[in-house]
């Protein structure tokens, strides 16, 4: 079977689809290069990207290019490829974390991300509240199953850890907010109305405080004299899942990036909204606290999610390719 060339209107359309993917507070810490002897697109961490400190180990850095892998095998898999991924490729090259190799053809029939592929545009975050109308159980398995298919574990507490789980969030936000250089690096990656930006977030894009406190949004603005919507109720019975994985490698945060990502196209595909809650995960403490009872438990990321608004899209920066070296 014919395989299809990798030319300019296939690298924009898997590159376009790679920097749709979420990323901590959309810094965006990827950079994308082509290799045309081996059909690959390398992937490499940016470093001027970081969050030195929210996340000094890179651990979210990671699991935001993770995420854009995805993106790029689903868009692979959309054009027609099968996809094969290697992870932490040479080791002399510390920023090379991934290469897709656009070798193959998907054998028709055979189980994909393709249908996937749609969800890529219309996934948002959104930090608004919802109904509160449950998520039925046979959606649930299907986003537990998203994450095991990428290696990672996808668990949906009950009311009472979830409640846990809600505190050791708000514990996590209340340090952030009297932390002034992490108050500070949050801010950075605001903007505001009139501002040419194509990375952080915009202030259009935030969500109001929870009127009851039980849902602990992130609040970016602090003491800043900026705008704020006014607080709102939020769903009274919180729907969270905890993405954790069986080891805390760079590579277990590449998968677990994937593992994320597929999770929220999965939920989009259903329309179910999504926010992530990583507050507990920046301070090893809460973040640790958060695996409960779970042996060999690797906390990575919370998930909350339900029916409501749909979230406002945050700018993204162009989609360039480099020739790799």
């Amino acid at each position: 079977m014919h395989t299809r060339e990798v030319d300019a209107p296939a690298v924009q359309a898997l590159l376009a689809a790679a920097v749709a993917a979420p990323s901590i507070h959309n810094t965006q810490p990827w950079r994308f290069g082509l290799d045309p002897d081996s059909r690959s697109v390398v992937v490499r961490l940016d470093r001027e990207r970081q969050l030195p400190e929210a996340d000094p180990r890179r651990r979210a850095q990671y699991l935001s290019v993770g995420a854009a892998v995805l993106n790029l095998r689903v868009a692979a898999q959309h054009l027609g490829w099968d996809p094969a991924v290697r992870l932490r490729t040479p080791e002399d090259d510390r920023d090379l974390v991934a290469a897709v190799h656009l070798t193959g053809t998907l054998p028709g029939g055979q189980a994909s991300l393709r249908d996937l592929y749609g969800e890529i545009e219309r996934r948002h975050t959104s930090r608004m509240p919802f109904t509160g109308r449950s998520v039925p159980d046979a959606i649930v398995h299907e986003m537990t199953a998203a994450a095991r298919a990428e290696g990672a574990h996808l668990d949906v507490p009950d009311i009472v850890a979830t409640r846990r789980l809600l505190r050791l969030t708000a514990a996590a936000e209340s340090r952030n907010a009297v932390h002034p250089a992490r108050a500070s690096e949050a801010r950075t990656w605001l903007t505001v109305p009139g501002t040419p930006a194509a990375y952080g977030i915009p202030v259009t894009a935030l969500g109001p405080r929870d009127a009851s406190g039980r849902v602990p949004v992130r609040d970016f603005v602090g003491a800043l004299p900026a705008p704020r919507l006014p607080t709102l109720p939020f769903e009274r019975h919180v729907q969270v899942a905890l993405l954790w994985t069986s080891h805390d490698r760079p590579e277990d945060w590449l998968r677990a990036g994937q593992a994320l990502q597929r999770v929220l196209l999965t939920a989009t595909a259903h329309g179910v909204r999504t926010s992530m809650l990583h507050q507990a995960m920046e301070w090893p403490d809460l973040r640790a606290a958060t695996a409960g009872p779970r042996p060999r438990c690797c906390p990575q990321v919370m998930i909350r999610f339900g029916y409501g608004p749909d979230g406002a899209p945050t700018p993204r920066a162009p989609a360039d390719c480099t020739a790799a070296r």
